[in-house]
């Protein structure tokens, strides 16, 4: 499969080593341009590209990029990618201690309703709730015992079908989280996050999860 990754910070670059490693064709690129990942892209074997490359590469599109610098990405560059691409959503609201206040989702809109919003193209909360070594180093083989579920929330079915399949490959169980209005669930601050959950734990998790942040997850 071809996935384009936008954002190479810890859980992008982790990505892009487990993808690169599975045999995907990975196309990798940040704010700083393709000569700032050139080690990387050559360590794993992955083409290093500007950010409209990346978002044009293949089937998957991973956003992964402070939420604050979502709004940043060049204007419209989804707007010609075609709606059977999936667009990977890994992004988390940190009010406190990095992005800030964002009004839409200090009153209530999900964080990937947000995302979505922004890029103007449906996108797949994934990869959120899972500390970046955790991703990198506790994959286990299907049906292994202690195999770590991961929540995948999304409105398109094969879209989500998609990514589920990519949680499934990278050694994790992956569990249909509903539609993205559904995504807050998985949120900082929810009982799934960071929690390192079997699929059963995550189900349970899921419908335990409050609307409402708890203070230390709103903007001051």
């Amino acid at each position: 499969m071809k996935i384009g990754i936008i954002g190479a910070g810890h859980i992008g670059g982790t990505l892009a080593r487990r993808f690169s490693a599975l045999g995907h064709e990975v196309a990798v690129a940040n704010a700083h341009g393709p000569e700032s990942l050139a080690g990387l892209a050559a360590e794993i074997g992955a083409k290093a590209v500007r950010v409209p490359e990346a978002a044009h590469f293949g089937e998957v599109a991973v956003v992964t990029i402070p939420l604050k610098n979502v709004p940043e990405l060049p204007p419209g560059l989804f707007a010609d990618v075609s709606a059977a691409v999936a667009v990977v959503d890994t992004c988390n609201y940190y009010p406190r201690n990095r992005d800030g206040r964002i009004p839409a989702i200090e009153s209530g809109v999900p964080e990937s309703r947000w995302v979505e919003q922004q890029l103007g193209h449906p996108v797949i909360k994934a990869f959120n709730n899972i500390f970046a070594q955790h991703l990198m180093d506790r994959g286990k083989p299907q049906g292994a015992s202690g195999r770590i579920a991961l929540p995948v929330a999304g409105d398109d079915a094969e879209a989500k079908a998609k990514v589920m399949e990519l949680v499934n490959q990278l050694g994790f169980d992956p569990v249909d989280a509903g539609g993205l209005d559904d995504s807050w669930r998985q949120q900082p601050g929810t009982p799934v996050y960071a929690a390192d959950l079997d699929s059963g734990g995550v189900r349970r998790a899921l419908s335990q999860a409050a609307p409402d942040r708890r203070p230390e997850w709103r903007a001051a």
